[in-house]
């Protein structure tokens, strides 16, 4: 009988796997980031912030993982297949990806502005539907399968207050997501959503007000924010060929119960 560590092994280890991480300089992302490659992957921080990327892979070297950092722009095509191309000429190939570049805000909806409602579409929903595209043509194309992670949220799954068109960005790519793991579940190539409950990060601190925060916590049955830490077991369930082969269209939500509460 093997040991409970090879058994691990056999079902999450990641080596010889490449994961691009769009968003990976951000908290969450970074986390995820943090524990593919943790788990044995060769991880690709992508973003724009440099400096972010450095304290990111820094901590994944200290660890003992291997990463480099591509600055990217999610929202533009072009940028994505040279990125692409980047990545298979230093690496050699991809067989994670998990898209999880987003922007929020908090005005009112009577005020929203195109440009605001331009932008939130443009960085959550294009920037997803473009990363799909480019990433899963070479997924499927290659034949060899793969993972791809989009970030969905709560707000796709419950209507949230405040949070307009950032909610319907995030029903979009929820839509998306299930559409393109039955249209490539022939080719082994697995999309599913990675759905966090309320986990503090910069995208959502400028809404956590004391009433909101009270709001949240009474909803809430762990009674606490998510630490982004928490996000990596799911992350490794969806990333592994071994323990998460036969899971695709999926919703996996990490919440501290959120989503089952309901008075």
């Amino acid at each position: 009988m093997s040991s409970p560590s090879d058994y691990l092994t056999s079902l999450f280890s990641l080596t010889g796997k490449v994961a691009v991480v769009i968003g990976g300089t951000g908290e969450l992302c970074g986390a995820m980031a943090e524990g593919l490659a943790g788990a044995g992957a060769e991880v690709v921080l992508v973003g724009r912030n440099a400096e972010k990327a450095k304290v990111r892979l820094d901590r994944i070297a200290a660890a003992g993982g291997k990463a480099y950092f591509v600055s990217a722009e999610a929202s533009e095509k072009a940028t994505l297949e040279q990125l692409l191309a980047t990545v298979l000429q230093r690496s050699g190939r991809v067989d994670i990806v998990v898209n999880g570049a987003g922007v929020n805000s908090a005005t009112p909806y009577l005020e929203i502005q195109e440009d605001e409602f331009d932008r939130i579409m443009r960085i959550n929903v294009k920037g997803v539907f473009l990363g799909c595209q480019v990433f899963g043509k070479y997924l499927v194309e290659r034949g060899a399968g793969g993972s791809i992670i989009n970030l969905g949220s709560m707000s796709a799954l419950v209507p949230l207050s405040r949070v307009f068109t950032y909610s319907a960005s995030k029903a979009a790519v929820h839509n998306l997501s299930k559409n393109l793991a039955r249209e490539w579940a022939p080719q082994r190539v697995r999309v599913n959503l990675l759905v966090p409950g309320f986990f503090p990060a910069e995208q959502n601190r400028k809404v956590l007000t004391p009433e909101r925060v009270a709001a949240i916590m009474t909803h809430t049955p762990a009674k606490r924010f998510g630490e982004a830490r928490e996000l990596i077991g799911a992350t490794l369930l969806l990333a592994s060929d071994g323990a998460g082969s036969f899971i695709t269209g999926a919703e996996i939500v990490v919440d501290g119960g959120y989503h089952a509460m309901t008075i």
